[in-house]
């Protein structure tokens, strides 16, 4: 790794000491995570996810969810026991906790029943604090350090979460022909962005063996989409890479949603329109943040036969691009949208300051009772 960019994680990587400040910040994510789920299901009113898509879209959201609740138990003793671990996040462009975070919570997960098996159980630990409280009239702070710990990882041990890598799975939603279709969906935690990222791809399938029972083209085609899991990558890319490399599965659609950056005017240092608003709004605790959601499409307009070899053809398909997502540079999308959700008091601001940038962004508002309102 080069100096440059030693710099640039430096900067925009912070660590959380302070035990108050690490509790709100998983509080704030724990109330946003709640909200997730609605807007998932207001795109699915609309037509813009099938009910598939949103039940899909939805366990990555729970996923994450449990992510953070098993890293809330883990930092819980920050800034008051001593040896306790920090919090490591991306303050800058993210918001959420760096990629490293999740990468050791999957080494943990897997080496969980041995941490366990060191750790008294969450009664005998409770058992020993009541007896110090009592007993020695003193703080048992160490023992509640020990009771965090067996909590983050009893809460691995039960499985269920938004890890680094999460890998592809494939279900089936019917046949078209002789040919299976099937809508496979992964998801990633992006290194370069610090943020979670969910694949949903359209795929049929003409091979004789459906493709989740295939022992040979499954687990390459799995392989194939991780290695192409990359911010960086066009849909494009990815779709065109899949399309060529597997003769007999054909991809009819690509999205990629990115569930972030999460702005906060407690935690994040965010540039542009969003900090006038945040700054402005001067919204209460648990009040003061948005979170931006970005879906790229990609869709197939057409297939074309094209030689394979001496004697054969084989089909590929021809992408619908939008020359001019990217302010005239080609994104490698057919289309892209843009949301934001946020509280009201946000809200409010954004449409009193009107800033340049956020007239073609769809706007999800947070009202009272956890209740989502669409507008544009």
């Amino acid at each position: 790794m080069n100096n440059d960019v030693k710099e640039k994680l430096t900067k925009d990587h912070a660590e959380l000491s302070d035990t108050q400040v690490v509790r709100r910040y998983f509080a704030k994510f724990d109330r946003i995570s709640g909200h997730l789920g609605r807007v998932a299901a207001e795109l699915e009113n609309e037509g813009t996810l099938s009910r598939t898509e949103t039940r899909v879209l939805g366990r990555y959201l729970a996923a994450l969810a449990k992510t953070f609740q098993a890293l809330s138990h883990k930092y819980l003793m920050t800034g008051r026991a001593d040896g306790a671990p920090r919090l490591t996040f991306d303050w800058h462009e993210s918001g959420f906790p760096v990629a490293q975070e999740l990468m050791l919570m999957a080494v943990d997960a897997a080496n969980v029943h041995k941490h366990l098996a060191g750790i008294a159980s969450v009664e005998e630990l409770k058992d020993r604090m009541v007896r110090q409280i009592v007993g020695d009239l003193s703080i048992p702070t160490a023992l509640q350090f020990a009771l965090s710990q067996r909590l983050y990882y009893e809460a691995l041990a039960q499985g269920g979460m938004f890890l680094s890598r999460n890998d592809p799975e494939a279900q089936w939603i019917e046949n078209i022909g002789e040919r299976r279709k099937f809508l496979i969906h992964w998801a990633v935690f992006d290194t370069q962005l610090n943020q979670p990222v969910v694949y949903l791809m359209d795929v049929e399938d003409s091979g004789r063996k459906a493709l989740p029972s295939d022992d040979r083209r499954w687990p390459m085609a799995q392989q194939h989409l991780m290695a192409q899991s990359m911010g960086g990558l066009k849909l494009l890319t990815i779709a065109t890479g899949f399309d060529t490399d597997f003769a007999d599965l054909h991809p009819k659609r690509l999205r990629r949603i990115h569930l972030g950056p999460m702005y906060s005017s407690a935690y994040t240092l965010q540039s542009g329109p969003i900090s006038d608003v945040l700054t402005t709004a001067k919204a209460p605790q648990g009040e003061d943040w948005a979170l931006v959601w970005t879906v790229e499409d990609l869709i197939s307009d057409r297939t074309e036969q094209v030689k394979d070899g001496w004697f054969s053809t084989v089909e590929r398909q021809i992408f619908k691009l939008d020359p001019f997502l990217g302010q005239g540079v080609d994104h490698g999308a057919t289309r892209m949208e843009r949301m934001v959700i946020l509280p009201e008091r946000p809200f409010q601001v954004l449409m009193d300051l009107k800033p340049p940038g956020f007239r073609d962004v769809r706007k999800f508002i947070v009202g009272a009772g956890g209740r989502i309102i669409s507008t544009r």
